[in-house]
Order: structure tokens, then sequence, then C-alpha cells
């Protein structure tokens, strides 16, 4: 069994990618090699200018320029993290271009869906990304068909949204090309099971509801991200709920330790924290597409929430800051509110009026 033109595949790495990204696109088909009698995959790293490539973690990747000679490659994976929102580099755009007409699958992994897109590569194509950047991504990018899954496959086009579901992808190429059985024992060998299909949820705590949380509180905290721009009241929460309000804010506080207002709050900030920092909506447009009807209570419950003014959150991660963070999730806001008063919920420095 010789190697196969579509199991060559090309990693391009912009600045600060995602080393688990990477490494979960990787050694899938590493471990495949490991168990198959004759190599089956090849893989190889550029970048838009060659050289070290530093990830978020800040190791460094050598690379080849894009330009250097290709031979049979079947996959082009284009893997983008923190601060490809607003990155262009028009011989990567070009490049990528011809990849796609020379019949070359591209795959974009997580923010890497950024440089296919602004290569005219996904209008009316089916794709996904990491979940937390897609209220920014479907605002820049309206003519793109979103969906919140670990990846997708449109004829020689994928997306991912990063992380471990890069092994899922992986596996699923393996068993596409060399069958179940072998997909199954990489899976063995890197300890991931179950293998999840494409539609799989990317998240488990949504808005930080784990297993045990009622079932009540799981649907409210749908009900809040699907109405983000509109938030409904809790009367009309409990109503779609079937349940008393009281029975509901007595949930709220017991299973996330805050009431369903803040929750909704703190929620719809998180909301407008990424389309601050991947958009370029001004402060006003940002704070109605969040559900905020006043300017001035926005910017004063968002500075109160995050620390920063919202206008500091234009670009969250500079390029000069060699670890990005992005605190004030929704765990540790409860946290902080917590603290301080034998697990009471504090007043309005975090969460604003109630």
């Amino acid at each position: 069994m010789g190697q196969q033109s579509d199991s060559r595949i090309v990693c391009v790495l912009i600045p600060r990618f995602n080393m688990m990204t990477v490494t979960a696109l990787v050694e899938p088909t590493r471990v495949a090699n490991y168990l198959a009698p004759e190599q089956l995959y090849a893989w190889e790293f550029r970048s838009p200018d060659g050289g070290t490539v530093t990830a978020s973690n800040g190791m460094v990747i050598e690379t080849r320029p894009l330009d250097d000679p290709m031979e049979d490659v079947g996959t082009v994976f284009v893997c983008g993290s923190w601060g490809c929102e607003h990155y262009v580099h028009r011989d990567l755009f070009n490049w990528l271009r011809r990849q796609a007409r020379s019949g070359i699958t591209l795959a974009a992994v997580e923010l890497g869906v950024y440089a296919l897109a602004r290569a005219g590569l996904l209008a009316d194509r089916l794709v996904t990304t990491h979940w937390s950047c897609m209220a920014g991504f479907a605002e820049q990018f309206p003519q793109v068909h979103m969906r919140e899954q670990l990846y997708t496959i449109d004829g020689r086009l994928m997306t991912c949204a990063g992380g471990t579901a890069g092994f899922d992808l992986m596996l699923r190429l393996i068993s596409d090309a060399h069958g179940e059985q072998l997909a199954g024992e990489v899976a063995d060998q890197i300890l991931h099971y179950p293998i999840r299909s494409a539609g799989a949820a990317q998240r488990h705590t949504l808005g930080g509801a784990t297993d045990d949380v009622h079932p009540d509180v799981k649907s409210a905290i749908a009900l809040i991200e699907q109405h983000t721009a509109e938030p409904l009241s809790v009367p009309d929460i409990s109503r779609r709920l079937g349940i008393s309000q009281r029975q509901l804010e007595r949930l709220f506080k017991h299973h996330i330790g805050c009431s369903i207002v803040q929750f909704s709050r703190l929620f719809r900030l998180q909301y407008a924290r990424v389309l601050l920092t991947s958009t370029d909506m001004s402060i006003r447009e940002v704070s109605a597409a969040s559900g905020f009807n006043s300017l001035s209570y926005f910017s004063q419950t968002f500075s109160s929430c995050f620390g920063r003014k919202p206008s500091a959150y234009r670009r969250a991660w500079p390029s000069d800051e060699p670890a990005p963070s992005w605190p004030g999730t929704v765990f540790s806001q409860i946290q902080k509110a917590q603290a301080g008063n034998d697990g009471a919920l504090q007043p309005p420095e975090l969460f604003g009026r109630t």
C-alpha cells in the first residue's frame, strides 16, 4: 500500500497559532504511520514568511515559505488563533486561492477561518470555528453559513473548531481513507474515545452548567443565548419553561451561584467583548447587539466587570503580549462575587444593577 497524495498534508501556521490544535492534527497521522506496515502520511509546516513561527504558548516551529515547490499535497490546513480576526496577508490569500483552483482540499482550523474568508473562499459554504469566536466571525462574514459543531466537511473545504476537535476530524479522515479499524486503533493509542461525529457539540458546560445542573437551568441558559440582542425578561423565561419565577431564581442561585439577571448580564458582556475584539462595529452598535439599551450603562457595567473600558478591547490581545489572556469567565466572575462574604454574592460591582 503506497502513500496516497491525499495523505500528504501541509499545515500553514499563522503567528500565535494554537499548539494544541496543530498537535491534534499531526499526532493521529503519526500514530497511523506507527501502526501501519507502510508509511501512510507525511506532513510539513509552512508560513507566509517562512522561518520560525511562535505559538500562543511561546513554543516555536520551523517552517518553509509558501512558495517552495509542493508535490502531491492533498490537504492544506490553515492554523490560526489569537489575533487572526485582524490578520491580513495578501500573499497568503492569493496562495490559498491558487491551491483551491488546483483542486487541493483546504481546511481552516479554529480562527484560520478568517484567512479563508478573506481569501473569498467561504461564501455560501458551511463552516465552523471555536464557539467563543462565532459571534464576531458571523458579524464580519454574514454570507458564510456558521454551525456550532466540531468540524464540517463541505466538498473540498473543511473547517474545524480547534482543540481536541482536530483528533475527531483526523480520525474521520483516516477512517475514510484506510478504514474504521485503523481509525479505532489510532484512537485507542492516543486515548481518545469515543470518536465524536462532525455534528457533536463543542461545549459541555454551557454557560457554566455541568452535568449536575438542573435541566430547567440549562434550558434557561439556552434561551438567554438565543435572545442576546433582545433579552427575555425573567417572567418570560419562566413562562416558556413552565415553572414559577421564584423557583427559577432559586435554581439559578443554587446551581450557578448568581441570579438569572446577573447571569444574563454577564453573558451579554462576554458577547460584547467578542464583538469589540473581532469586528469594527462601533461601541454603540456593540452595545445594542448585546442587548443594552443604554450606552452609558453598558460602558459602566463593562468597565466594572472586566477592568477595562469597551474602547480598550478593540485589540484585546496586542502583538506585544506574549501570552494572551481572557479573564472574566462566568466561573471567575462568580467566584469573585462570592469571595469575601461567606459565599454570598457581592452587590453590583461585578454584575451591575439587578
